[in-house]
């Protein structure tokens, strides 16, 4: 036997209208008769039709994120936290990943727009910064949010953290362990996140009176290969520094694994600290000291804009705090 919303409206004593109302999300209920309808809802294990609500409101409940980006752990905590933002208001989350190094993926976006009447997108770096991506949207009126772009995108709000402050933050974290000698592992030049962090290492280093060599610095891409890589270069020359700052925490676990191969113990011999706290952060042993970046409340703030897009807001950017978060893997350099 189906259960419809007739069921439920009879269960509850309130008019199908109004249980309509409450699967919607919508503020003209009580919370007292809201509870009332979620209650018999759940006694009959009532579960809304989706394309019913969409033809019946004009909206789809359907939300989606747009990605091309390497790191994996990143990605999933934006998507774990637009998932939560989207249960919480009756949406699912539609997750399609890109790889903008094939000249077809602007047809991909094309023809997830064309088949699925989306109520909006997530944008997560450096998708975000992809102007044809931008345009697209605009040209077909479908509601965007992204996620830490290198630039404003006028009326559009924005959600970031302030990554060059966090990058600034812990390499004074290193430079007061005693560490002088100091590599830096950049992030993938696509990503505006990347210039960011490596500015707030410059900055930290040039108000601290100390020179960066720029042979320990080294461009990666955001992957673990990259920052094996990256490192391999850093510490096999000729001189080699008594810590390492990488971009984020795959390319600091690739880092610690190279120094393994290479003979060198971590934190003893050189000591490594990554950014963003995924959970490769703390199964990799030792674990990393690294920068806490609030990547699934920006998945969750993000997704809660576009909920709410047709509400104005007075705010053009949306900067959540970060955590220096300190580690095994980075102690005082041996004397």
């Amino acid at each position: 036997m189906t259960i419809t919303i007739t069921d439920v409206a009879r269960r509850a004593g309130v008019s199908m209208k109004t249980v309509s109302r409450v699967m919607n999300n919508e503020n003209s209920v009580s919370e007292k008769t809201r509870q009332k309808v979620k209650d018999a809802a759940r006694e009959l294990n009532y579960t809304p039709n989706l394309a019913a609500r969409g033809l019946a409101s004009s909206k789809s409940y359907l939300i989606a994120m747009l990605y091309d980006i390497p790191s994996p752990g990143y990605t999933i905590d934006i998507q774990k936290g637009a998932t939560r933002a989207c249960r919480e208001h009756g949406y699912h989350l539609i997750v399609e990943p890109l790889d903008v190094s094939q000249p077809d993926f602007m047809d991909h976006i094309e023809n997830l727009l064309g088949h699925l009447r989306v109520d909006g997108v997530i944008l997560a770096p450096p998708l975000c910064d992809r102007p044809e991506v931008v345009q697209l949207l605009s040209r077909r009126n479908v509601s965007y949010i992204p996620i830490a772009p290198s630039s404003h995108h006028g009326d559009i709000p924005v959600v970031k953290m302030d990554d060059e402050r966090a990058a600034r933050e812990m390499t004074h974290h290193i430079i007061g362990l005693g560490h002088k000698d100091i590599g830096f592992i950049k992030g993938h030049p696509r990503h505006s996140a990347s210039a960011l962090r490596y500015q707030g290492f410059r900055e930290a280093m040039r108000s601290s009176g100390l020179r960066i060599n720029p042979d320990w610095v080294v461009e990666g891409e955001f992957t673990y290969r990259s920052g094996a890589e990256a490192g391999r270069r850093i510490l096999e020359g000729a001189e080699r520094p008594t810590a390492i700052f990488a971009s984020n925490d795959d390319m600091a676990a690739g880092v610690v694994s190279i120094a393994a191969r290479l003979g060198l113990s971590v934190p003893e011999d050189i000591s490594v600290c990554g950014f963003d706290d995924t959970p490769l952060a703390s199964s990799v042993w030792p674990q990393l000291t690294t920068i806490r970046q609030p990547v699934r409340d920006m998945g969750f703030k993000a997704a809660e804009l576009l909920l709410k897009a047709r509400e104005e807001h007075n705010i053009s950017a949306f900067v959540l705090d970060h955590e220096l978060v300190a580690r095994e893997s980075c102690v005082a350099p041996k004397e």
